[in-house]
């Protein structure tokens, strides 16, 4: 019997001008947007359907400070199904005070590419199942990186970026995850800089070169516009699950919808 894949809802959380939690979504990691209250999208999204729940703290590492664990806190307290929290995990005791807080896992990027052994002491201490190595891929067209693929007619490899897209490391994407998964990473969060808020689609060239260099289950991320491309990036990337933001938090569908296409389309889901 195949896996059934996952429908996960994601939020963006900042601090508003008056330091309090907010949601935001933008296009390319720019131009945000408030779009609600972290914990009250949470009840939300727990209530209508969603296999699993990210919530993402969007400026924490860019800012240097530590991930708002108390409202993580609050947010476990409303979902009951698997939540992955990300942003300014940089230690061993960060990923501590996060699972302590209510996570179930935690997304890693920056940190794991600075130091790539915080991979493996997460994994060796509690489980590479509370491990998500979350990787901010750009397309670049030169000769700089190590796996190449023709797209549009142009050869163009991916770069990890960091700080929300802003800085690129010249680390190129698929040979880092080849390295994440073998220091014992369990799943992949894989979001595409170049598709991030446009809703028009997920990097399908990415989300693939990274599904057939790993085992490790895959998250697609960034681009989704509607179910049929959450049925490209399962049928033809291969991804595991697909997260969405923007879609779901305006209601232009909601998640019952999705899963339904899906299903329609033979896609194992879990209605």
């Amino acid at each position: 019997m195949a896996l059934t894949k996952r429908v996960i809802p994601c939020i963006d959380v900042d601090l508003d001008d008056e330091g309090e939690p907010a949601v935001y979504t933008g296009v390319n990691f720019e131009n945000l947007t408030y779009s609600g209250d972290p914990v009250e999208m949470a009840r939300q999204y727990n209530e209508a359907g969603a296999d699993e729940f990210v919530f993402l703290d969007i400026t924490a590492s860019a800012d240097g400070r530590e991930t708002m664990l108390d409202v993580v806190s609050r947010v476990a307290d409303e979902v009951f199904i698997p939540l992955t929290v990300g942003g300014g995990i940089r230690t061993r005791a960060d990923i501590k005070e996060t699972l302590r807080a209510g996570a179930d896992k935690v997304s890693i990027n920056t940190g794991a590419l600075s130091r790539p052994a915080l991979i493996t002491e997460g994994a060796e201490s509690f489980g590479s199942q509370c491990i998500v190595i979350s990787v901010d891929a750009r397309r670049r067209y030169d000769e700089a990186g190590e796996h190449f693929i023709t797209t549009d007619g142009e050869s163009c490899w991916f770069e990890c970026t960091v700080k929300g897209g802003r800085e690129g490391t010249g680390i190129d994407a698929v040979e880092w995850v080849r390295e994440a998964e073998s220091r014992g990473a369990g799943e992949l969060f894989v979001n595409s800089i170049d598709a991030d808020g446009t809703k028009e689609g997920y990097d399908i060239p990415l989300t693939r070169a990274v599904c057939e260099t790993v085992s490790t289950p895959v998250i697609a991320s960034s681009g989704c516009g509607g179910p049929a491309d959450m049925e490209e990036v399962f049928t033809d990337a291969g991804a595991d699950a697909a997260l969405a933001a923007s879609i779901f938090h305006f209601g232009e569908y909601s998640i019952r919808e999705i899963k339904e296409y899906l299903d329609g389309q033979d896609i194992p889901v879990r209605l």
